[in-house]
This record gives structure tokens, C-alpha cells and sequence, in this order.
């Protein structure tokens, strides 16, 4: 089974850190000031981890 990136939209306060850490794996979206994952697969291990650490809101999982 593949690990798998998601935000909790809910949550994101729209800091758009993990965005500028790994903008290959996170977008951002300006009507809603969201960030939201691209590539839910994941990607590069130690950027994903360095973004959730970066997130002031802990919304980031990656399971």
C-alpha cells in the first residue's frame, strides 16, 4: 500500500508554507485561500515531512 498526502481543508489557514516547501505536491487556491495537495501519491519524503512540520495548523497527513 502507497502512502498518500492529504489537508484537512477545514483546517488550513491558508499560510501557503507547505506550498512554497514542496510546490510540486501542494497548490494553492486563491478564491478559496486553501492549499490542496497535487500529487496524493506523495512525492519527495523529506519535503512532505518538512512541510507538515512547517504547518502551523497540523492539517497535513500523510498515512
Amino acid at each position: 500500500m502507497s502512502e498518500h498526502v492529504a489537508i484537512d481543508q477545514e483546517e488550513c489557514l491558508g499560510c501557503e508554507a507547505c506550498v512554497e516547501l514542496c510546490p510540486e505536491i501542494f497548490g494553492f487556491d486563491i478564491d478559496e485561500t486553501k492549499a490542496y495537495v497535487i500529487m496524493a501519491e506523495g512525492g519527495d519524503e523529506d519535503c512532505i515531512e518538512e512541510a507538515m512540520g512547517s504547518c502551523p495548523a497540523g492539517c497535513i497527513t500523510y498515512e
